[in-house]
């Protein structure tokens, strides 16, 4: 049995520790306050966009996009979002899991064909560690969200795309559902997923006469104009109507842009706001565990302690019935 002064060595010593995660729980607490607020106000406006975008594209004829064209996949690029820094759970290592597998799924294109763009220090490190090929150096943007920023790293990625560098890009971020749920979530961040907008319109009107996807990709490919009876009674129509000024095309140029540098700036509050919450859970566990630890090393200080007592009370008994 270990003797009174460790047990109280290691009672000091977990106090210490508690005191410590109870502050750190607390800081995560603020920190979460101020990204859930950042997050509530932004995810809204860029998943209405979203909606608009890609519903004005499945469902209008003449609007098309180099952004939204499916290609043959010989080079991919990654963003990933972790933390700088560690104490939150499994945050980041769900996180580097996902990128793993993301390298796996493509890993007959050869690692040199696979781009990762690291946001936040833990995935940079271990994508290094890897040998996997970094792009830059985003480690600021996990403690400090940078709209500028983001707009340049979309920039990069859409130019880059449109010029064929890159043939897919995709995102693997958390997902801010709750304080208490953060989903790991793979986002298409090129070409423009269309199939998603398209899920979503399961209870659309069945009564609409504006036109299908498929009818809208018949007129695409025949300059005539005209569409099969057949056709639009077996498709679901897309009953969103657009009046577009001035044009498509200029519509399309300032839109796109805009919805990709939203969804890299979005998916990094997301992240953010995921990561304090995840500390949070995190400090808080390990501050109750401390709490149960300290219960049963008081109990075995105080059980020692009494044993420690009784014992010099017999050999005090002892000595006194021996003269």
């Amino acid at each position: 049995m270990a003797s009174l002064k460790e047990i109280k060595n290691r009672i000091t010593s977990v106090n210490s520790t508690r005191k410590i995660t109870s502050a750190m729980k607390m800081v995560a607490s603020s920190k979460l306050h101020h990204a859930q607020m950042m997050i509530e106000n932004m995810l809204p406006y860029e998943n209405m966009l979203e909606h608009i975008l890609k519903t004005f594209l499945v469902s209008e004829a003449d609007a098309s996009s180099v952004f939204n064209e499916e290609r043959a996949v010989k080079r991919v690029a990654l963003i990933v979002y972790s933390s700088n820094s560690s104490l939150c759970g499994g945050f980041n290592s769900n996180v580097i899991k996902s990128m793993q597998h993301f390298v796996d799924e493509y890993a007959s294109l050869g690692k040199e064909n696979i781009v990762i763009y690291p946001i936040g220090r833990k995935v940079a490190e271990k994508a290094h560690k890897l040998g996997y090929t970094v792009a830059g150096d985003f480690t600021r943007l996990a403690d400090k969200p940078n709209s500028a920023e983001c707009i340049d790293l979309a920039r990069e990625l859409a130019i880059k795309f449109r010029d064929g560098e890159f043939d897919r890009v995709e995102m693997i971020f958390h997902h801010f559902k709750s304080a208490g749920s953060q989903i790991l979530t793979r986002k298409t961040f090129l070409p423009i997923d269309l199939k998603t907008e398209l899920e979503r319109d399961h209870e659309r009107d069945l009564e609409s006469m504006v036109t299908s996807k498929e009818a809208q990709d018949y007129l695409k490919r025949n300059s005539s104009g005209k569409v099969s009876t057949e056709s639009i009674k077996n498709t679901k129509p897309l009953n969103d109507n657009f009046i577009v000024e001035p044009d498509i095309h200029t519509v399309l140029t300032s839109l796109i842009p805009k919805m990709l540098h939203l969804m890299v700036y979005t998916a990094l509050l997301d992240s953010i706001a995921s990561e304090h919450a995840a500390r949070m859970v995190a400090m808080q566990t390990a501050t109750d565990n401390a709490d149960e630890l300290l219960r049963v090393l008081n109990l075995q200080y105080n059980k020692s302690r009494q044993q420690a007592i009784t014992n010099e009370l017999l050999d005090i008994v002892g000595g006194s019935v021996n003269r």
